[in-house]
């Protein structure tokens, strides 16, 4: 939704045939790569400071066992 507004502000379409990045780097914005590992990282610094008992800290250090068929 993102790259589909940067287009429209700058009036170009997916027939000019120029790319995504291009255009990001034109408005100076991180590519889409970034912010999600940005976020991922928010997410665990999170999950780190909640209470001991909390769910997603006791998923965190859940060991999943593989059962072979």
């Amino acid at each position: 939704m993102e790259t589909k507004m940067l287009r429209w502000t700058t009036g170009l379409t997916r027939m000019n045939r120029i790319r995504n990045d291009v255009i990001r780097q034109k408005f100076g914005v991180a590519p889409t790569a970034d912010k999600t590992r940005e976020a991922r990282l928010r997410w665990y610094g999170h999950v780190l400071r909640g209470k001991e008992d909390s769910v997603h800290k006791i998923g965190l250090n859940f060991e999943v066992t593989r059962k072979d068929a």
